[in-house]
Protein backbone atom coordinates (compact mmCIF):
# COMPACT_ATOMS: atom_id res chain seq x y z
CA UNK A 1 0.00 0.00 0.00
CA UNK A 2 1.33 3.25 -0.82
CA UNK A 3 0.69 5.09 2.37
CA UNK A 4 2.72 2.34 4.71
CA UNK A 5 5.83 3.11 6.84
CA UNK A 6 9.15 0.61 6.30
CA UNK A 7 9.34 -1.15 8.93
CA UNK A 8 12.61 -0.62 11.02
CA UNK A 9 15.67 -2.80 10.69
CA UNK A 10 16.70 -3.79 14.16
CA UNK A 11 20.87 -5.04 14.70
CA UNK A 12 21.40 -7.41 17.57
CA UNK A 13 25.09 -7.38 18.63
CA UNK A 14 26.58 -10.04 20.94
CA UNK A 15 29.17 -8.15 23.67
CA UNK A 16 31.58 -10.93 24.16
CA UNK A 17 32.65 -11.40 28.19
CA UNK A 18 34.30 -13.22 30.85
CA UNK A 19 32.31 -16.94 31.62
CA UNK A 20 30.61 -17.87 34.83
CA UNK A 21 32.51 -18.84 37.52
CA UNK A 22 33.87 -22.07 37.15
CA UNK A 23 34.48 -23.54 41.41
CA UNK A 24 37.49 -24.48 42.23
CA UNK A 25 38.35 -28.09 40.64
CA UNK A 26 41.27 -27.02 38.84
CA UNK A 27 43.09 -25.90 42.15
CA UNK A 28 42.24 -29.71 43.70
CA UNK A 29 43.46 -30.81 40.44
CA UNK A 30 46.93 -29.11 40.96
CA UNK A 31 47.34 -29.90 44.25
CA UNK A 32 47.43 -33.25 43.57
CA UNK A 33 49.93 -33.01 40.85
CA UNK A 34 51.74 -31.16 42.85
CA UNK A 35 51.56 -33.40 45.73
CA UNK A 36 52.13 -36.28 43.49
CA UNK A 37 55.51 -34.81 42.66
CA UNK A 38 56.51 -33.87 45.84
CA UNK A 39 56.28 -37.68 46.52
CA UNK A 40 58.22 -38.56 43.07
CA UNK A 41 61.48 -36.33 44.80
CA UNK A 42 61.28 -37.99 48.26
CA UNK A 43 61.60 -41.86 46.69
CA UNK A 44 64.54 -40.85 44.13
CA UNK A 45 66.29 -38.45 47.64
CA UNK A 46 65.70 -41.64 49.41
CA UNK A 47 66.59 -44.52 46.90
CA UNK A 48 70.08 -42.24 46.74
CA UNK A 49 70.66 -42.02 50.46
CA UNK A 50 72.43 -44.74 52.96
CA UNK A 51 71.06 -47.14 55.10
CA UNK A 52 71.18 -45.06 58.39
CA UNK A 53 69.20 -41.91 56.68
CA UNK A 54 66.70 -45.09 55.26
CA UNK A 55 66.51 -46.23 58.57
CA UNK A 56 66.16 -42.87 60.46
CA UNK A 57 63.49 -42.36 57.96
CA UNK A 58 61.33 -45.52 58.56
CA UNK A 59 61.88 -45.24 62.38
CA UNK A 60 60.02 -41.08 62.51
CA UNK A 61 57.13 -43.30 61.01
CA UNK A 62 56.96 -45.86 63.37
CA UNK A 63 58.05 -42.82 66.02
CA UNK A 64 56.70 -39.85 65.42
CA UNK A 65 57.37 -38.52 68.67
CA UNK A 66 60.94 -38.81 68.44
CA UNK A 67 61.52 -40.49 71.80
CA UNK A 68 63.34 -43.51 70.13
CA UNK A 69 67.12 -42.35 68.96
CA UNK A 70 67.61 -43.37 65.38
CA UNK A 71 70.21 -42.29 62.87
CA UNK A 72 69.79 -39.24 60.35
CA UNK A 73 70.47 -36.56 58.44
CA UNK A 74 72.00 -33.12 59.93
CA UNK A 75 70.08 -29.69 59.29
CA UNK A 76 72.70 -28.97 56.59
CA UNK A 77 70.87 -32.12 54.76
CA UNK A 78 74.59 -32.84 54.09
CA UNK A 79 73.85 -37.04 55.02
CA UNK A 80 76.18 -36.91 58.29
CA UNK A 81 74.60 -39.03 60.49
CA UNK A 82 73.51 -37.79 63.92
CA UNK A 83 74.09 -40.84 65.21
CA UNK A 84 75.11 -44.57 64.71
CA UNK A 85 74.69 -47.06 67.86
CA UNK A 86 75.24 -50.52 68.12
CA UNK A 87 72.23 -51.39 66.73
CA UNK A 88 73.27 -49.97 63.25
CA UNK A 89 76.64 -51.02 63.14
CA UNK A 90 75.29 -54.09 61.00
CA UNK A 91 73.43 -51.76 58.58
CA UNK A 92 76.75 -49.94 57.92
CA UNK A 93 78.88 -53.03 57.87
CA UNK A 94 76.08 -53.83 54.72
CA UNK A 95 76.66 -50.82 53.50
CA UNK A 96 80.23 -50.46 53.73
CA UNK A 97 80.10 -54.25 51.63
CA UNK A 98 78.15 -52.53 48.44
CA UNK A 99 80.24 -49.88 48.16
CA UNK A 100 83.32 -51.76 48.20
CA UNK A 101 81.40 -53.90 45.80
CA UNK A 102 81.90 -50.76 43.15
CA UNK A 103 85.36 -50.92 42.77
CA UNK A 104 86.59 -52.05 39.42
CA UNK A 105 89.19 -54.87 41.39
CA UNK A 106 87.04 -56.55 44.07
CA UNK A 107 87.28 -59.50 42.60
CA UNK A 108 91.06 -59.84 43.05
CA UNK A 109 90.31 -58.39 46.55
CA UNK A 110 87.12 -59.63 48.19
CA UNK A 111 88.94 -62.76 50.02
CA UNK A 112 91.36 -60.43 51.84
CA UNK A 113 88.52 -57.94 53.25
CA UNK A 114 86.82 -58.27 56.52
CA UNK A 115 84.00 -56.77 57.98
CA UNK A 116 83.03 -57.77 61.05
CA UNK A 117 80.87 -56.05 64.55
CA UNK A 118 82.84 -56.91 67.66
CA UNK A 119 83.03 -54.67 71.10
CA UNK A 120 85.38 -52.37 70.56
CA UNK A 121 83.25 -51.42 67.42
CA UNK A 122 83.00 -52.27 63.34
CA UNK A 123 86.23 -53.68 62.71
CA UNK A 124 87.18 -53.53 58.76
CA UNK A 125 90.55 -55.53 57.92
CA UNK A 126 92.90 -54.85 55.48
CA UNK A 127 94.85 -58.52 54.70
CA UNK A 128 97.89 -58.66 52.97
CA UNK A 129 98.83 -61.37 50.14
CA UNK A 130 101.89 -62.55 49.82
CA UNK A 131 103.15 -60.51 46.96
CA UNK A 132 101.45 -57.44 48.80
CA UNK A 133 97.88 -55.85 47.66
CA UNK A 134 97.56 -53.12 50.06
CA UNK A 135 100.83 -52.29 50.33
CA UNK A 136 104.13 -52.56 49.34
CA UNK A 137 106.30 -55.82 50.38
CA UNK A 138 108.38 -54.07 53.57
CA UNK A 139 107.17 -50.28 52.61
CA UNK A 140 104.61 -48.34 54.34
CA UNK A 141 104.01 -46.91 51.01
CA UNK A 142 100.50 -48.12 49.68
CA UNK A 143 99.46 -50.02 46.36
CA UNK A 144 97.37 -48.51 43.96
CA UNK A 145 94.59 -50.93 45.22
CA UNK A 146 95.17 -50.05 48.27
CA UNK A 147 94.65 -46.42 47.86
CA UNK A 148 91.77 -46.90 46.29
CA UNK A 149 89.99 -48.75 49.08
CA UNK A 150 91.33 -46.80 51.65
CA UNK A 151 89.47 -43.78 49.94
CA UNK A 152 86.84 -45.49 49.79
CA UNK A 153 86.21 -46.01 52.84
CA UNK A 154 87.12 -42.44 54.25
CA UNK A 155 83.96 -41.11 52.01
CA UNK A 156 81.79 -43.68 53.52
CA UNK A 157 82.80 -43.44 57.26
CA UNK A 158 83.26 -39.40 56.53
CA UNK A 159 79.64 -38.74 56.79
CA UNK A 160 79.53 -40.70 60.65
CA UNK A 161 80.22 -38.86 64.06
CA UNK A 162 81.85 -41.66 64.98
CA UNK A 163 85.63 -41.99 66.00
CA UNK A 164 87.74 -43.81 63.98
CA UNK A 165 90.97 -46.13 65.01
CA UNK A 166 93.60 -46.94 62.65
CA UNK A 167 95.94 -50.40 63.62
CA UNK A 168 99.04 -51.16 61.94
CA UNK A 169 99.88 -54.95 62.32
CA UNK A 170 102.49 -57.22 60.50
CA UNK A 171 103.43 -61.03 60.58
CA UNK A 172 106.14 -62.41 62.82
CA UNK A 173 109.22 -62.69 60.29
CA UNK A 174 111.70 -60.04 61.55
CA UNK A 175 112.58 -56.73 58.81
CA UNK A 176 115.51 -57.34 57.36
CA UNK A 177 117.39 -54.08 58.80
CA UNK A 178 120.37 -53.48 61.16
CA UNK A 179 117.75 -53.01 64.03
CA UNK A 180 117.08 -48.96 63.17
CA UNK A 181 113.67 -50.18 61.46
CA UNK A 182 111.85 -52.80 62.95
CA UNK A 183 108.06 -54.42 62.83
CA UNK A 184 106.93 -52.08 65.15
CA UNK A 185 107.93 -48.94 63.22
CA UNK A 186 106.29 -50.71 59.77
CA UNK A 187 103.14 -51.54 61.59
CA UNK A 188 102.76 -48.03 62.83
CA UNK A 189 104.03 -46.66 59.84
CA UNK A 190 101.61 -48.17 57.50
CA UNK A 191 98.82 -47.30 59.99
CA UNK A 192 99.78 -43.59 60.01
CA UNK A 193 100.36 -43.83 56.33
CA UNK A 194 96.41 -45.02 56.04
CA UNK A 195 95.07 -42.29 58.26
CA UNK A 196 96.80 -39.75 55.95
CA UNK A 197 95.23 -41.11 52.83
CA UNK A 198 92.09 -41.34 54.61
CA UNK A 199 91.86 -37.71 56.06
CA UNK A 200 92.91 -36.23 52.75
CA UNK A 201 89.74 -38.27 51.45
CA UNK A 202 86.29 -37.90 53.26
CA UNK A 203 87.49 -38.51 57.38
CA UNK A 204 86.77 -35.73 59.17
CA UNK A 205 89.41 -33.20 60.79
CA UNK A 206 89.73 -34.61 64.29
CA UNK A 207 87.57 -38.53 63.56
CA UNK A 208 90.84 -40.58 63.81
CA UNK A 209 90.99 -40.82 67.60
CA UNK A 210 94.31 -43.34 67.95
CA UNK A 211 96.57 -44.83 65.32
CA UNK A 212 98.18 -47.87 66.96
CA UNK A 213 100.63 -49.69 65.77
CA UNK A 214 101.17 -53.57 67.05
CA UNK A 215 104.08 -55.34 65.12
CA UNK A 216 103.21 -58.89 65.42
CA UNK A 217 101.98 -58.53 68.78
CA UNK A 218 98.30 -59.38 67.67
CA UNK A 219 98.61 -62.37 64.85
CA UNK A 220 95.77 -62.85 62.89
CA UNK A 221 96.62 -66.43 62.66
CA UNK A 222 98.18 -67.53 65.53
CA UNK A 223 99.28 -71.43 64.09
CA UNK A 224 101.72 -69.82 61.12
CA UNK A 225 102.55 -66.09 62.40
CA UNK A 226 104.67 -65.88 59.26
CA UNK A 227 101.09 -66.19 57.18
CA UNK A 228 100.82 -63.07 54.66
CA UNK A 229 97.11 -62.40 56.54
CA UNK A 230 98.59 -61.18 59.82
CA UNK A 231 100.15 -58.41 58.05
CA UNK A 232 96.98 -56.26 57.88
CA UNK A 233 95.51 -52.91 58.41
CA UNK A 234 92.75 -52.64 60.58
CA UNK A 235 89.88 -49.62 60.37
CA UNK A 236 87.77 -49.60 63.59
CA UNK A 237 84.50 -47.76 63.17
CA UNK A 238 84.41 -46.95 67.75
CA UNK A 239 80.50 -47.04 69.32
CA UNK A 240 79.47 -43.39 70.37
CA UNK A 241 80.03 -43.39 73.96
CA UNK A 242 77.54 -43.19 76.21
CA UNK A 243 76.30 -39.97 77.86
CA UNK A 244 78.38 -39.16 81.16
CA UNK A 245 80.96 -41.64 79.90
CA UNK A 246 84.32 -40.87 78.36
CA UNK A 247 87.04 -43.45 76.46
CA UNK A 248 90.29 -43.25 78.19
CA UNK A 249 93.14 -42.76 75.21
CA UNK A 250 95.11 -45.76 74.06
CA UNK A 251 91.97 -48.31 75.91
CA UNK A 252 93.17 -51.94 76.50
CA UNK A 253 93.85 -52.54 73.36
CA UNK A 254 96.79 -49.15 73.32
CA UNK A 255 99.79 -50.45 71.62
CA UNK A 256 103.05 -48.66 72.67
CA UNK A 257 106.57 -49.16 70.69
CA UNK A 258 109.35 -51.29 71.07
CA UNK A 259 112.44 -52.13 69.77
CA UNK A 260 112.33 -55.59 68.07
CA UNK A 261 115.65 -57.57 67.31
CA UNK A 262 116.71 -57.31 63.30
CA UNK A 263 116.32 -59.68 60.42
CA UNK A 264 114.92 -60.49 57.12
CA UNK A 265 111.81 -59.31 55.97
CA UNK A 266 107.81 -58.36 56.45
Amino acid sequence: MPDEKPKPIIVKRKVAGHGGHHGGAWKVAYADFVTGMMALFIVLWLMNSNAQVKEAVAGYFRDPAGSGKMAGTDKAGTDKTVEVAKDNMESLKHELERAIKTLPKFQAMKDQISITVTAEGLRIELMETKSGMFFEIGSPRATEMGIGLLRLLSGELGRLPNRVVIEGHTDAAPYATDGAYSNWELSTDRANQARHLMQGSGLRAGQVFQVRGFADQQLRTGRDPTDPSNRRITVIVQYQPQPGKTVAPGGKNDAAQAPASPANHS
